[in-house]
């Protein structure tokens, strides 16, 4: 099992909020920092200093960080042409030393879209299916050869397809609880699947979806990690939890049902080792205060190393 920390700074955060928190994150041991992809803030919070750009953020991440993963949950394919994330993402790949990974989904949020003029087709799981095939072909495209793609929504034309990420396959998160067509194009195009977020009786199901997905296409599901995020406040007493939860607005009740990282560690400890026991190897923590630093310490050091 490894553990990631998962931001909102659509909520509200500054670039050095984020250089503080994946500092920290890395000096504590977490394996990954990653971010939403989202322009405009949700729900409550004034999202003060402004949204911020997800792939240029990680592009100064990589530069200031040394050793923990980057990347999205996830960008949506309604933001960035497939040929121009193919490039953002392979620099950033290089700035890190290898170390970043793409998240991308079909988008949802359509009030951001509205909020700064980013075009929001009613149907957009053809424009991810052609995405996901555009970026893993621009990739895996040999040094001077040429890449073409024609497609419904998109056509490359004699692309030279550069520049190439250092790694020689970047990691690919699809996710969510969709029934049929997010389990698919899993197995078809990703290394790893986010079960996305919900209660804990939806997650089996989710992941059974996607064992007969890959069984359809003579994929073995262990080639996937599975991997699930939950918002998180856990403490070293119920009423600590309970004060990590109310700074965000949340209770601990209200966050358990919904599947998230909520109570005492031996409690959050116990959840993980059952989703553990689902196939579930990588764990979202997603922390939506990021000034409590001592939250992140207190993961790292009370509920991580006692998780089998």
């Amino acid at each position: 099992m490894d553990f990631r920390i998962f931001t909102e700074p659509q909520q509200g955060a500054s670039y050095d909020d984020l250089l503080t928190v994946a500092q920290t994150a890395e000096r504590l041991g977490f394996d990954g920092f990653f971010r939403s992809d989202h322009y405009l803030v949700m729900g409550k919070g004034d999202g003060m200093p402004g949204p911020s750009d997800a792939w240029t953020s990680l592009a100064g991440l990589a530069r200031e960080t040394s050793r923990i993963r980057l990347g999205t949950l996830v960008s949506s394919v309604t933001y960035r042409s497939p040929g121009i994330l193919a490039i953002q993402v392979a620099q950033v790949d290089a700035m890190s030393g290898g170390r970043a990974e793409l998240g991308l989904g079909a988008g949802w949020y359509e009030k951001e879209h509205l909020a700064y003029a980013i075009p929001f087709p009613a149907k957009r799981f053809g424009l991810l299916e052609e995405q996901l095939e555009i970026v893993t072909g621009l990739w895996s495209t040999p040094v001077g050869e040429h890449y073409n793609f024609s497609g419904e929504h998109y056509s490359l034309v004699e692309s030279p397809a550069l520049p190439k990420p250092v790694q020689s396959q970047v990691p690919l998160i699809v996710g969510g609880g969709g029934m049929t067509k997010t389990p698919a194009l899993a197995a078809r195009f990703a290394t790893e699947y986010n079960t996305g977020f919900g209660p804990f009786d939806e997650m089996a199901p989710r992941i059974e979806r996607l064992r007969n997905a890959c069984e359809d296409i003579g994929r073995d599901l262990a080639s996937l990690v599975v991997s699930m995020p939950g918002t998180t406040a856990v403490g070293a007493t119920a009423a600590e939890a309970e004060r990590r939860a109310s700074a965000i607005g949340q209770s601990v009740d209200r966050m358990r049902a919904a599947g998230g990282f909520a109570g005492t560690a031996s409690e959050v400890i116990d959840r993980i080792g059952r989703l553990g026991e689902l196939g579930i190897t990588r764990i979202y923590f997603q922390i939506m205060d990021l000034h409590d630093l001592d939250h992140l310490d207190f993961l790292a050091r009370e509920v991580v190393p006692h998780v089998g």
